[in-house]
């Protein structure tokens, strides 16, 4: 009758009267041991249905082989597509992801780093939710040496691990787009201001304006909380505003979405909208964008991943201030929308 119990190498060891050492260097393809010893102990192994204990493995190296991942929202097109770049290279390496949502909640976001540093991940990559003001809960992973990479919306703080998207030059480009169609009052529906990526946005407009020598009208630029009801209130507030815009950009496609279709509620024809991301979302929309910001989510993510793996897998002996961080910028690139 076959035991339960599952199969140990001090078992392989002792049908096969070799030492438990020499089992464990020949299932991992020690250079040590002969290619018939080899042989005979895979073959009983897999008879035997051995199974390796993946707590001794991890002890053994010192790692858990799994990598943490927080993101915003799995349901957004632009980070699902992110994560299947992280799990590419993660499966690539061998290591597992752990993956958990903050729904844009700084709350959840903190009990979550905690929550990964109790499952003893390898490392972590982040992106931030929209409501993360401070970031001192990321600092028990720098004390326990764990490295975090973060990536797409990046803390705006010194010292840090993060891949991302020139948003600054996208925008330059869109607002110039916009210029060229002959459009002269252009908003900006802009994210929160405890993102980075908003005033990197705003930074790019401006730039946008008086490199063609316009005057830059701050109102014509307004946070939102990139909700559906915040986005029908700074249109409310645009559409009243003394300069009506007649193009607007906003801060993705899915404020594009709300906004065009919100346009459309109240019969307003006539404003041409640029946005974010270029996420298939707008391959099904009756009235898109009329050009779009790809950010390359895919790149990221496989990026990110690469980084935090390396990091994982580099020796502990920098430190401080002679610690390298790497920062990798993904060119953004305005894709236009040819059927407009």
């Amino acid at each position: 009758m076959m035991s339960d119990k599952p199969t140990t190498i001090k078992e392989i060891a002792k049908i096969l009267k070799i030492s438990v050492s020499t089992v464990s260097r020949a299932l991992n393809d020690h250079s040590s041991i002969g290619l018939t010893t080899k042989m005979r102990v895979k073959k009983l192994a897999s008879e035997l249905n051995y199974e390796p204990n993946q707590k001794a493995i991890q002890f053994l190296h010192g790692k858990s082989f799994i990598i943490g991942v927080i993101l915003p929202e799995l349901s957004e097109s632009f980070f699902s597509t992110a994560i299947s770049g992280i799990e590419d290279i993660a499966y690539k390496r061998n290591y597992t992801v752990l993956l958990a949502q903050s729904h844009d909640d700084a709350e959840r976001e903190k009990l979550l780093v905690e929550k990964m540093k109790t499952q003893r991940v390898d490392g972590l990559l982040v992106s931030v939710s929209k409501t993360t003001s401070t970031y001192e809960h990321f600092e028990i992973f720098k004390r326990l040496n764990i490295p975090v990479v973060f990536f797409d919306r990046i803390p705006p703080i010194k010292d840090i691990h993060y891949v991302a998207s020139n948003l600054e030059t996208g925008t330059y480009e869109a607002v110039n787009f916009l210029l060229k169609k002959g459009h002269r009052t252009i908003g900006m529906i802009n994210g929160p201001n405890t993102l980075v990526a908003s005033h990197e946005r705003k930074e790019g407009y401006i730039k946008a304006m008086l490199s063609n020598r316009l005057k830059f009208d701050p109102t014509l630029i307004i946070n939102s909380d990139l909700t559906e009801a915040g986005t029908i209130e700074v249109m409310d507030n645009m559409l009243n505003h003394r300069r009506k815009p007649t193009a607007i950009v906003t801060f993705n496609d899915y404020v594009a979405l709300f906004a065009i279709r919100y346009t459309r509620s109240i019969n307003l024809n006539g404003i041409d909208f640029v946005s974010y991301a270029n996420l298939p979302i707008i391959n099904y929309m009756d009235y898109t964008p009329i050009a779009s910001v790809e950010q390359f989510p895919y790149k990221q993510g496989k990026k990110a991943a690469d980084i935090l793996i390396d990091l994982i897998n580099k020796p502990k002996t920098e430190s401080g201030a002679d610690q390298a961080f790497f920062n990798v910028v993904v060119e953004s690139v305005l894709v236009v929308n040819e059927t407009k």
